[in-house]
């Protein structure tokens, strides 16, 4: 690990990535290679999940190949020098920004989405001028292999390199000095991460997770409202960091919500043969999970096969908030039920929850939605919608709190994998001698007024 790092640090301290040409090509050259290997990619995701060939493209290629063509597109202005005014103090003078890449950084993807959440924040560092190592989870192990292949035996491991591996590897990684983390995945491992990096004053983007509300109004557009939250909360069989990990709808049709939730996910017809359903991640994850699922307050679904790692939508209902389900994110495709009589009283309950990765409101009352958004601390999130926000590149990804620090997706992508230097530049052919010894009373007066200081 320590000669892939001191390698990666050469090739940086080269020069060579600090060319936008080199950045173009190099991004070009990963949309090809994606391209080339499609089918692959498409079959090593289906054996760790068996998910469609659809899907992989709705929810990981479709926006892989979206990011690399707005990094293409946009880096050569993303990079460019950036003007800013010139305080009256300083005249004559000018004063820019330059964007300048960190370094050799350190990409430690997930597994829920293992192509989008990997290739995605490596898009963003090669767009800024690093070199990258990308550590795929082990967990879908599949996908890590063919990332692995198929960007060694084309990249220079000096610029691009895949490392495998679990813990092991991984801790390795995290005692080596880089000049950027960035990392997706749980809360105990960000923290794990975030301490690796301290040692070293190493700057990190941590997208974490969270218990995301969805809060469902009297008011709200039924039909459309429950078809978005079935879609959401199931797609990738709920594990989805910005899934809807429980609903708080209003009391007044609670019934009404959870009979149109249950006629929603019966016309879907949720399975891993209709392409629109995978299996849990591991047997692991899967027990874990079914200790969540209380029989008795099951309202729909409720059916396991751990051996098969196979959990249908399940709808609980009357859970409280000390029931384990809402101790800890789910995960997975079990969603709670709760119902709400006052507002400001279920926005009190959700605060006194760690921040949420995101949060969504479903209602047709302008004043209940701002409400919601100026009272809930979250990431980011939607208006009668859910997880869409995450397809809009202008809008910066990330949490806040305990769900995440920094964000990413887009130009803000570009950002975190960038130093900005501040640079003042004058000309010499004029030195007022205004800060220069003798201080009089005369030139301190004119300093406050230059200042704006009477």
């Amino acid at each position: 690990m320590k000669e892939l790092i001191q390698k990666q640090r050469d090739f940086f301290n080269g020069n060579q990535t600090k060319d936008v040409a080199f950045r173009i090509a190099q991004l070009k050259k990963l949309k090809s290679l994606i391209k080339e290997n499609e089918k692959a990619f498409d079959e090593a995701i289906y054996m760790d999940f068996k998910k469609s060939a659809f899907d992989n493209y709705t929810c990981e290629m479709a926006l892989v190949y979206h990011d690399l063509d707005e990094a293409i597109k946009h880096v050569k202005s993303w990079s460019a020098k950036k003007s800013v005014k010139t305080n009256l103090l300083n005249q004559p003078g000018k004063s820019y920004v330059l964007p300048e890449p960190l370094g050799v950084s350190l990409v430690i993807g997930a597994w829920n989405y293992p192509y989008q959440l990997s290739f995605a924040p490596v898009i963003a560092a090669i767009a800024a001028g690093n070199t990258v190592v990308l550590k795929p989870s082990e967990l879908p192990q599949h996908t890590s292999r063919i990332m692995a292949r198929v960007i060694n035996e084309n990249f220079d491991p000096a610029f691009f390199k895949v490392v495998q591996g679990g813990v092991a590897e991984t801790t390795e990684l995290l005692n080596q000095h880089f000049d950027k983390i960035f990392f997706t995945g749980s809360v105990p491992v960000g923290k794990i991460v975030y301490q690796a990096a301290a040692k070293n004053l190493t700057p990190v983007t941590l997208e974490l997770g969270g218990k995301s509300p969805a809060i469902v109004e009297a008011d709200c557009d039924l039909p459309i409202t429950v078809k978005r939250l079935v879609w959401a909360k199931f797609l990738n069989a709920g594990q989805t960091c910005i899934a809807p990990d429980y609903i708080l709808v209003h009391e007044s049709i609670k019934s009404a919500f959870l009979q149109k939730m249950v006629d929603e996910i019966k016309k879907e017809k949720f399975d891993v043969e209709n392409d629109n359903y995978v299996q849990i991640i591991n047997q692991k994850n899967t027990e874990r999970l079914a200790k969540m699922i209380d029989p008795a307050k099951v309202f729909y679904g409720g059916k396991v096969d751990v051996e098969n790692r196979h959990i249908e939508p399940t709808l609980l209902t009357e859970v409280s908030w000390e029931d384990g389900v809402m101790k800890e994110e789910i995960f997975g495709p079990i969603l709670p039920v709760l119902s709400y009589k006052n507002l400001s009283e279920a926005i009190e309950q959700i605060k006194l929850q760690p921040r949420p990765l995101a949060c969504y409101v479903f209602t047709k009352n302008n004043q209940i939605k701002n409400k919601v958004l100026r009272e809930v601390s979250f990431g980011g999130g939607a208006v009668n919608e859910a997880i869409m926000h995450i397809a809009n590149s202008n809008l910066p990804f990330g949490g806040v709190g305990s769900s995440g620090i920094g964000a990413y997706h887009g130009e803000a992508g570009f950002r975190a994998f960038s130093h900005y230097k501040s640079i003042l530049e004058k000309p010499t052919w004029l030195e007022p001698n205004l800060k220069y010894f003798p201080h009089t009373k005369k030139k301190l007066n004119l300093i406050k007024w230059i200042m704006g200081q009477k």
